[in-house]
């Protein structure tokens, strides 16, 4: 492909002007549209609207979808140039839940960016299914999980269980944060969200005879946008229930009869890749000393 093309190309669709372009790049106006062109034919497709008159510089729409191309084509060089000329770097990709990435994670990611050893991290948000597939493929190194699968050639340990509580609007009159006769809860007026397979089992044990809840979420992140009626409660783990607290608007209250406690699992592929094995066991040494069982 025909890098200084697309390095014109990439500036005249950020300037949308040629004059501009070729000043930014120290080039004649000349040279940037010699190299839209040589571009253009090796591509097979005009990529610039070209006229008259045009002082603003507009992309066609085969310019507009090669546009992320580009810059994808661009990213990579940056990459290429910068894995030859540095020294070995530790890298390691993470799948996570959405609730263990923002209410349980942090600490981990924090310490591994803060080792004396830098290690390059990609963490993406996945669902269970997802995170073991990704690992099953080896696009990812390791995932953390709240529901345990069987899955070939991985390997899935707890490393981490938590109480579940009540969550409710600091204001609720009468409710003072301590011991909650869940028997006397609404169940019309809870936000729920299924968080294990034993979770719905004692759940259903409770209420399965009165009327079910109206509104079920996906994510806990929704409780703070849905939950504005003093009536209404959810359960959550504890780690989200002491980062929802801290706002102020929230409080945290015990059950008089226990959920199972949430567990959570870190993933990884049965036969790791010998390049990635020192950062998986940074990982192992630093999830042992955060989340002692």
């Amino acid at each position: 492909m025909y890098f200084s093309g697309i390095e014109a190309f990439l500036m005249i669709s950020q300037t949308e002007n040629i004059t501009k372009a070729a000043e930014l790049l120290h080039l004649s106006q000349s040279t940037i549209s010699y190299r839209l062109k040589m571009l253009e034919e090796e591509l097979g497709c005009t990529l610039v609207e070209r006229g008259k008159g045009i002082h603003k510089i507009r992309l066609t729409a085969k310019g507009e979808s090669f546009l992320v191309i580009a810059e994808r084509w661009k990213e990579l060089c940056r990459e290429t140039k910068t894995f030859q000329t540095s020294e070995p770097q530790l890298s390691l990709s993470i799948s996570a839940a959405d609730s263990l990435n923002l209410y349980v994670l942090p600490p981990l990611y924090q310490a591994l960016s803060k080792h004396y050893c830098p290690i390059r991290l990609n963490i993406r948000t996945h669902h269970t299914i997802e995170a073991f597939e990704s690992i099953e493929r080896r696009e990812m190194d390791v995932a953390f999980v709240v529901r345990a699968k069987e899955s070939p050639n991985v390997t899935v340990k707890p490393f981490f269980s938590e109480e579940m509580v009540v969550i409710r609007l600091a204001e609720n009159k009468g409710y003072d944060g301590g011991i909650i006769d869940i028997l006397a809860l609404q169940p019309e007026y809870e936000l729920y969200i299924n968080w294990s397979t034993h979770f719905q089992a004692w759940h259903d044990q409770i209420w399965e005879s009165v009327s079910p809840f109206r509104i079920r979420l996906d994510t806990a992140g929704l409780i703070t946008a849905l939950m504005k009626n003093s009536n209404q409660w959810a359960i959550v783990p504890l780690s989200i229930a002491k980062i929802m607290a801290q706002s102020g608007q929230f409080i945290i209250g015990r059950m008089s009869v226990q959920a199972p406690e949430r567990i959570c699992y870190m993933v990884t592929h049965m036969y790791p890749s010998k390049a990635i094995l020192k950062s998986l066991a940074i990982v192992q040494h630093y999830v042992e000393s955060l989340f002692k069982r």
